[in-house]
């Protein structure tokens, strides 16, 4: 049985903290383990050979980094809106609507193209179905997930993201054993493709920092962990634990992974890809030991793999839009909930942009999705900022003692944090000499300046500045 929605003083209802420790411990590999891992790691290794390994590496480093800011922060913050509500407490109200619009933004279009790769993965074993009905399938399930309860939400994605991770080690323990022992009828394949044909840089050390441009939006939707905070039982100690699982995954999945990948095949063969199953590594590793219909086995990880990233950041989204509306941010029937504590009008309104997402990727209109997808690649990073950016305020603020005695501090504070933002600038500098990154900056500015024009004639003008809300910290 679904418990309804706790109430607050006022008989507004509240966001319902039925979400356990263990479910979003899983929630933030679920956003961020996507097809981008599967399938989409090609034009990174077409870029950096086997130095690409370096890239994943330095960005798992960066994320392991916003990662421990956004957990110090949410710790003792643990609110509606996450980081978009503390944006808004610690430098302004502007900066918590333009944090929440752009990540609204950009896991919309993040979930369109997870729900169309879902409906390609669903007609690799039944062609003839028509795509829109495959799309339409996929997202009712989304929607309908996320629709029941938090807790509903919760529950399939710990399954989803278990499926992922278990994937994941049985692909890890199988690389490991078919470069350093073989198996039967296979040979050991060793360490030579790491240095042959161009040796690990064969496009050059400066190699390794464009690939960056590529591989830091494999990890993003790891955000969505420290969202659920508002909808924890045990914020505190669920976000700890969390904060501190999500990094060290994240980073040993991504790079151990993609290691195996360069070194069991030449980079050559594994760079670029048409993106269909057939052309995924993980295809080739299953095929090397043996295991029948290796092409339908890695199908059925990466269709859960695209799902549950849809999932996921259909929740993060709907939640920030949620806490736009409910901050007077947004038209006010967004920050309304239903008596399970589900914000459904905001789901609604995720739901139709994902359906204009998944309708111009599925129908191939690409001037436009590309325009949608440059502003996604550039509010993400944006976003990243504006996170560090509050934690350098929150740290000079009350918000530091506050989280003092609960465990969750960023080992060198601000140091770490301006560390984090050189990171992401530089990520941003591969504008100059990546085409697509060029194009997300002049088009994703565009946006975050119409986003600020709207603010400041419409929002400002309209409504006083909204108070962010303080919930109690469980402990």
């Amino acid at each position: 049985m679904t418990a309804p929605a706790d109430v607050s003083a006022e008989g507004e209802r509240e966001l319902s903290r039925s979400l356990t420790h263990r479910h979003i411990t899983m929630i933030g590999l679920g956003s961020a383990l996507g097809t981008g891992l599967f399938l989409g790691s090609g034009s990174a290794i077409a870029t950096a050979g086997p130095a690409v390994i370096l890239s994943y590496a330095a960005g798992a480093a960066l994320v392991g980094i916003i990662g421990l800011v956004l957990g110090e922060m949410t710790i003792a913050h643990p609110v509606r809106g996450a980081f978009g509500s503390i944006a808004q407490r610690y430098l302004g109200p502007w900066a918590g609507f333009l944090t929440r619009w752009l990540y609204w933004e950009g896991a919309v279009v993040a979930v369109g193209g997870e729900v169309v790769a879902a409906a390609v993965y669903i007609r690799f074993w039944w062609p003839g179905v028509p795509l829109l009905a495959a799309v339409l399938a996929v997202a009712a399930v989304v929607l309908g997930v996320n629709l029941i309860s938090v807790r509903s939400f919760g529950v399939a994605e710990f399954w989803f993201s278990t499926i992922k991770v278990t994937a994941l080690i049985v692909f890890i323990a199988s690389g490991a054993l078919l470069v350093f022992f073989g198996m039967p009828h296979t040979p050991a394949v060793g360490l030579g493709n790491l240095t042959r044909d161009g040796g690990f840089f064969p496009a050059g050390g400066s190699a390794v920092w464009v690939a960056m441009a590529v591989v830091m939006f494999a990890f993003a939707g790891f955000e969505t962990t420290f969202i659920s905070a508002a909808e924890t039982s045990d914020p505190g100690r669920s976000i700890r634990t969390a904060m501190r699982s999500l990094v060290w995954r994240l980073g040993l999945f991504y790079v151990v992974a993609i290691s195996l990948v360069v070194t069991l095949l030449p980079w050559r063969e594994s760079a670029g890809g048409d993106g269909s199953v057939q052309a995924s590594p993980f295809v080739r590793v299953f095929a090397d030991m043996g295991i029948p219909a290796a092409a339908s086995l890695t199908n059925a990880v990466v269709l859960i793999a695209a799902i549950s990233a849809a999932n996921a950041n259909l929740y993060g989204a709907s939640r920030l839009l949620h806490s736009l509306g409910h901050d007077r941010l947004a038209p006010a029937a967004l920050g309304r909930l239903n008596r399970r504590g589900v914000p459904v009008f905001a789901l609604i309104g995720s739901a139709c942009g994902i359906a204009v997402a998944a309708g111009l990727a599925a129908y191939g209109v690409s001037n436009v999705l590309n325009v949608l997808v440059s502003i996604a690649i550039f509010a993400i990073l944006l976003v990243w900022l504006l996170i560090l950016a509050s934690y350098l305020a929150f740290t000079r603020g009350r918000g530091r003692a506050s989280a003092d005695g609960r465990g969750g501090r960023v080992p060198g504070g601000r140091r770490t944090a301006w560390a984090g933002i050189a990171g992401v600038l530089a990520v941003m500098a591969t504008a100059a000499v990546v085409p697509a990154m060029r194009q997300a900056a002049v088009i994703g500015l565009g946006f975050t300046l119409v986003l600020l024009a709207v603010y400041a004639v419409v929002i400002r003008r309209r409504t006083a500045p909204a108070v962010v809300e303080e919930e109690p910290v469980t402990v």
